[in-house]
């Protein structure tokens, strides 16, 4: 048994401070706050700093953008100090390391997947697999075809897309990724998170982890 796997889990798209301190104490280890223009999740900055203060040390605040002036990223960095930003638009690699902060980039794998993107950003901390077309938001709820993930990239990747309590210990067992990320999975209405799916979710990876690697 591999006891030290450890598999990342991210929340994405908290917008309720008694939800952040639940899932704090369930020992997730990212929380993602969205600036996404396009998003139902999206918060402004005077909301996100309040949010930010509840997160416990130890837990990463994932700032998430799609196309955001480079004006607006600053001023989130400076007023809500995240740990980690994330990038979900045609951010290059230029735009995403300008703000001297480490950022994951997404890839999106639905539609026609070029394995090229996998092969970018190679400063980021990971890559975040997720299941939108190219152009899309993301944030669907609809998983991809895990097959299609190449297994010799040698990145690190998030798995995002359609995860949910009862398909994420699969995932985790098929995939092996370095975290998993989630929002609609665990909520009961966009931005609002469902108690008992929470801890299911992080039960569920935990028991996967838990197996032979």
């Amino acid at each position: 048994m591999n006891a030290s796997a450890h598999t990342r889990i991210k929340f994405c798209g908290m917008t309720r401070a008694d939800d952040i301190a639940l899932a704090c104490e369930l020992g997730v280890d990212a929380i993602g706050l969205v600036f996404a223009q396009r998003s139902s999740r999206r918060l402004d900055i005077e909301q996100a700093r309040a949010l930010r203060d509840v997160v416990a040390d130890g837990i990463d605040v994932v700032a998430l953008f799609m196309d955001n002036e480079a004006a607006y990223v600053q001023r989130v960095i400076d007023e809500v100090r995240p740990t980690l930003l994330q990038f979900h638009g045609s951010e290059d690699e230029a735009f995403s390391e300008a703000f001297g902060v480490p950022y994951l980039k997404a890839v999106a794998m639905g539609g026609d997947v070029a394995t090229d993107p996998l092969s970018r950003h190679a400063r980021a901390v990971a890559l975040l697999l997720d299941s939108h077309a190219a152009g899309g938001a993301g944030g669907t709820g609809h998983r991809f075809d895990w097959s299609r993930i190449p297994h010799d990239s040698g990145r690190a990747f998030l798995l995002a897309g359609g995860l949910h309590p009862d398909n994420v210990f699969e995932a985790v067992n098929t995939v092996h990724p370095w975290g998993v990320d989630v929002s609609s999975g665990i909520e009961s209405a966009p931005g609002e998170k469902d108690t008992a799916k929470m801890r299911r979710f992080v039960q569920e990876v935990r028991r996967a982890d838990s197996l032979p690697r």
